[in-house]
């Protein structure tokens, strides 16, 4: 039976989703809120709509046939887009909206791990009044990272002792409309994602990822929504052991045990402290731009894997190239706090050399592709070493100019992947 697969979503990690879903046997339909030119170039159709509109995507999906489907961002999942999806006869890989409380509400997250005993949880508090949370504060012996509970596209977090002191933080929750938050403990280590492909109660586990959230080099300024990334040609990261590795598998597991008809992709962002592997959050979806770092190295057919999950089956086991990747985006200058649209794209799949090319959120004109307030297009080196994808990255943005763009030339590079080495060394004293 050939399939129709409907992808949700127009970014980056979408975009990475299309390419490795363009290369099965699958017939490919997009829908999203911006017109992503690089989707649209590997779909059969491409509709612009509200993805939050659970109606508009499972009328476009009856329209197209589609036999099963993506959701690629969280604001759908919260939504309860793959719950319409389900109902309407189209299996969506993505949890339902009950599920996806294991992201959308950071409060639900920690008490669910803290309740069927997932390892890896911080010591946290979470309020719905924000003066007693600025007591907690006040009052707690440490450090902590102040969370909203809800969705805020990774940019929501403030951690005291690292980017705000506690009369900022403070300052912070009172000047935010947030309705709950969640005060945890600050862990200190060097962050990784795992993501895994879940369906049936099976797990199955993609290379570890380093993403950089912080805007500017070396680590600085304020969050993002994820500045690029690394993984190795390995599973673990240079900074790890494979047994490091193997505990955010377990935990992941756990959590896969607990949450009871889980399907889709579920991410694992961890620390790696002095004292193990600690969770600092869940995702209920493919990371961006860890996406980009994992499918394309991905050998087994991704359309396997959704074939496999909606017909009950085990899912297949992964193969990946051993290659390493280095993900580097190009972002409006000024972002995230006061962006600049309009600058002109200048890069093309073709003239990206080596390195591949995937659009986020670009406005596509008769003269061209520019640049809007959020992160716009990113390029992936894929070599056997960090070093030599790190090049194939910096080669494409060589092409691509600076004229309008931001970039973290340092992502992947030599002394910054030893800094993570030597950091973790130093934390467990060696």
């Amino acid at each position: 039976m050939s399939e129709t697969v409907l992808l949700v979503g127009g970014g980056g990690r979408e975009h990475a989703v299309a390419r490795a879903l363009a290369e099965s046997d699958a017939d490919l339909y997009a829908c999203a809120g911006n017109r992503n030119p690089g989707i649209a170039a590997l779909a059969e159709g491409f509709e612009t709509l509200e993805t939050t509109n659970p109606t508009a995507v499972v009328s476009y999906a009856e329209d197209v046939g589609a036999t099963l489907a993506v959701v690629g961002p969280e604001g759908p999942l919260a939504a309860g887009v793959a719950d319409a999806l389900d109902d309407a006869g189209v299996y969506a890989f993505g949890p339902r909206e009950a599920e996806a409380r294991i992201e959308t509400d950071k409060a639900y997250q920690r008490r669910f791990m803290r309740e069927h005993g997932v390892p890896g949880c911080p010591d946290f508090a979470t309020f719905d009044n924000v003066e007693e949370a600025c007591e907690y504060i006040d009052e707690y012996d440490g450090d902590l990272a102040v969370k909203p509970a809800g969705l805020t596209g990774g940019k929501g977090v403030r951690v005291i002792g690292d980017q705000v002191t506690k009369a900022e933080a403070k300052e912070y929750l009172r000047e935010s409309d947030y309705d709950r938050v969640v005060l945890e403990e600050r862990l200190v280590g060097e962050e990784f994602t795992v993501q895994a492909f879940v369906a049936n109660g099976d797990l199955r586990v993609t290379p570890a990822v380093q993403d950089h959230k912080r805007a500017y080099e070396g680590d600085e300024g304020p969050n993002t929504g994820g500045m690029g990334s690394y993984s190795d040609a390995e599973l673990a990261l240079p900074f790890m052991t494979d047994g490091d590795y193997r505990e955010a598998v377990d935990v992941l597991r756990a959590t896969v045990d607990a949450l009871e008809g889980y399907k889709g992709v579920l991410y694992g962002q961890f620390m790696l402290t002095a004292d193990g592997v600690k969770v600092v959050e869940f995702n209920a979806r493919f990371g961006d731009p860890e996406a980009m770092n994992t499918l394309p190295v991905l050998n087994t057919d991704f359309l396997d894997v959704l074939v496999a999950a909606r017909e009950g089956e085990p899912l297949p086991e992964l193969s990946f190239a051993p290659k390493a990747t280095v993900c580097k985006y190009a972002v409006p200058e000024g972002y995230p706090t006061d962006p600049e649209a309009g600058a002109k794209v200048e890069i093309t799949e073709d003239s990206a050399g080596d390195a591949i090319l995937f659009y986020a959120s670009v406005d596509e004109r008769d003269d061209g592709i520019y640049t809007t307030t959020s992160r716009a297009f990113a390029v992936v080196g894929v070599a056997d070493t960090i070093t030599e994808a790190e090049e194939i990255a910096e080669d494409a943005l060589s092409v691509a100019g600076e004229e309008g763009l931001d970039v973290r030339h340092d992502i992947g590079k030599p002394d910054l992947v030893q800094r993570r080495v030597d950091h973790v060394a130093e934390l467990r004293g060696e």
